[in-house]
């Protein structure tokens, strides 16, 4: 009963969608791509018995990269339908695709759409990553006899209280996956609270992650060309790049003694951020227009896709984006694997456990504002002995917490009807 008013709601939302893409597709095309596909409608036929993953946006979608690389070491002919809701996701999943694969926006969970989806595609069973739960999608594909589990599971104290009060009609759609597989004690801890039966605890798969060395590389060469430690802020988000520019301000001439790189995490966010700091009277070069290597500027902006291993590279030490504002924190895993130390602020309930694990193994520092954030970083970048100590710590932390890949591909292939 309760699912069926669900139902007329985001039914009757259908016509507000199509006018936020459109309005959403100005700034990034990427929402302008396949938009019937959003509704259950598709251009071209489809090859059924595809293992399908969902990954909604740019960290699941790397995660499933992760899985998939795994997959097709375990089973070389496999076939992969990779579903995404937003435009970065989509983008970084193309990397991923082999001849035979199959790529598509998932549906707006109207039990109409979902039925087209699954018809169309016909999945043998359906993967999806981490934190996405969709009332008629699950229904809908227990009733088409899909296998659903949910993979590199995670739910934070925050989102499990939001759970709660749609207890009504989450806990019916936890309750009918086939599989859960937690990232942590935690995470499976909260997620048996929100109805799930979590059936084993694997890790995070973004620790099999392996740096692009050549990437990595370059990285380091074009760090080279400057005459000052670089300090990044990795995955920036809205206002707290205004926070780095104000402590910048406050800490003349000290803040000048290294090389500040701003990488935001949404890309339609680039310009607002070369504006903001150009704003505050400090000169930008962009990734987008270096040639051989960054032009000379107060600040660098990292305004590319798919590159954090080459920024990581050029960095001696990363303030954590995310975890300035109470946003939850950004992952801090691709940066310990770089051997890139960490500085973080307190906000990191999205990511809890594994920045836990990472401030005990010395591999990040938490801090409780981003001026005592800016001043750890400078003072790291400062001490060569002691950041070469905290790149070795956080390099053997990413490597000490391998394994989910190989766990969860080989629970995926095991759950494929013969």
């Amino acid at each position: 009963m309760m699912r069926a008013l669900y139902s007329l709601v985001v039914t009757a939302a259908q016509p507000f969608l199509r006018r936020k893409l459109v309005r959403r597709g100005a700034a990034e095309p990427g929402y302008l791509q396949a938009i019937d596909e959003r509704f259950g409608r598709y251009a071209k036929p489809a090859q059924p018995a595809a293992i399908w993953i969902h990954a909604v946006s740019l960290g699941e979608t790397r995660a499933a990269g992760i899985l998939i690389d795994e997959l097709r070491r375990l089973k070389p002919d496999v076939r992969i339908l990779l579903t995404h809701g937003t435009a970065t996701g989509r983008a970084e999943g193309e990397r991923w695709l082999r001849p035979g694969d199959e790529q598509s926006w998932l549906p707006w969970d109207t039990p109409q759409a979902v039925k087209r989806f699954l018809l169309h595609y016909q999945p043998a069973i359906g993967v999806l990553m981490e934190t996405e739960i969709w009332p008629n999608l699950v229904a809908c594909a227990r009733a088409h006899g899909v296998p659903l589990v949910l993979a590199n599971a995670r739910m934070s104290a925050k989102s499990l209280a939001g759970t709660r009060r749609l207890a009504w009609l989450s806990r019916p759609a936890y309750q009918a996956l086939g599989a859960v597989w937690a990232q942590t004690q935690s995470d499976a801890q909260r997620l048996a609270q929100a109805g799930a039966t979590v059936t084993d605890i694997f890790g995070n798969l973004k620790f099999d992650a392996a740096p692009d060395e050549a990437m990595l590389e370059r990285g380091r060469k074009w760090r080279a060309t400057s005459d000052r430690p670089v300090v990044m802020f990795a995955s920036s988000r809205e206002g707290e790049e205004a926070q780095l520019l104000r402590a910048l301000a406050a800490r003349k001439p000290s803040g000048q003694q290294v090389q500040w790189l701003i990488v935001a995490r949404h890309p339609q966010r680039f310009d607002e951020v070369a504006a903001l700091v150009k704003q505050a009277g400090l000169s930008v070069s962009r990734r987008s227009e270096w040639g051989a290597q960054p032009a000379p500027a107060d600040v660098w902006i990292g305004d590319s896709l798919g590159e954090m291993t080459l920024y990581y590279g050029m960095a001696d030490v990363a303030l954590l984006g995310g975890s300035f504002e109470p946003l939850g924190g950004q992952n801090l895993i691709e940066a310990a694997a770089c051997g890139c130390p960490v500085v973080m602020g307190l906000h990191t309930f999205n990511f809890a456990q594994a920045a836990e694990l990472a401030q005990e193994a010395g591999a990040a520092l938490r801090v409780n504002d981003m001026n005592e954030g800016v001043e750890r970083a400078i003072a790291l970048c400062l001490d060569p002995a002691q950041r070469a100590r905290v790149a070795v710590a956080a390099r053997s932390f990413a490597a000490s917490h391998k394994g989910a890949a190989g766990k969860t591909a080989a629970a995926v292939l095991a759950l494929l009807p013969s």
